[in-house]
């Protein structure tokens, strides 16, 4: 295996061949790996998913997937990818037997598919989409703490849609009552919509997102996360 060129500033590692025996031990040496996230493409790279920066290099030394240099769009092995170093200050995970940089983007190797457009609602992406966050009076709860109001009570014709439930604390809740929000005198945070983005993928976005990101989810998917 030939050794890739090392970019400036990056710490450099020796040429070596990895037999699959020190690389299953280096993956497994990394329980304590940072919960960073790492943006997953289709084989078409296209986002599909987000998932914990560990599960990311376990699917790219299993050759599900490669790392993408988000300055080259370059993919890398897992191997390739341990060979290229680290740049000096960037976040990295620390094996048993290797260093190897934080991948923040993957590609699947075969995985074709794309996420549905819908946002399936159910309690759980209720939860993730108003971020366990009371929509009256703004204050976070614990799950069990919080209450699904329907905005135009169910005694009046409300239905149970994305449009017209948000989360409320106990106290908010009892004061609205069978009211709608302008008859209790009480006002939404922000007008509850259907998510345009898997929640999951949401909080990354407007959060903590690492730029890279930038280059291969669409502005417009960017832009819409605004609920």
């Amino acid at each position: 295996m030939s050794c890739p060129q090392k970019s400036t500033g990056r710490q450099a590692h020796s040429c070596v061949e990895y037999s699959p025996f020190d690389l299953a031990r280096g993956v497994l040496s990394m329980k304590k790996a940072p919960d960073l996230p790492t943006l997953v493409l289709n084989k078409h790279w296209t986002p599909v998913h987000v998932t914990a920066v560990r599960h990311a290099l376990a699917l790219v030394f299993t050759d599900r997937a490669h790392v993408v240099c988000p300055e080259t769009f370059t993919p890398y092995t897992f191997a390739g990818w341990v060979d290229r170093g680290i740049l000096n200050g960037t976040p990295h995970i620390r094996g048993i037997n290797f260093e190897i940089e934080a991948p923040e983007v993957i590609v699947l190797g075969s995985y074709d598919k794309v996420p549905p457009r819908g946002v399936t609602f159910n309690r759980r992406n209720l939860h993730r989409r108003d971020e366990d966050t009371c929509q009256y009076c703004g204050a976070r709860f614990a799950p069990e703490r919080l209450t699904i109001d329907h905005v135009l009570p169910v005694s009046r014709g409300g239905k149970t849609k994305w449009e017209n439930c948000v989360l409320a604390c106990h106290r908010c809740n009892g004061r609205k009552a069978d009211l709608t929000p302008k008859e209790a005198r009480m006002k939404l945070l922000k007008h509850p919509i259907e998510p345009s983005w898997s929640p999951r993928y949401a909080t990354y976005i407007r959060n903590n997102r690492p730029e890279s990101w930038e280059k291969f989810i669409p502005r417009k998917q960017l832009e819409a996360v605004s609920f």
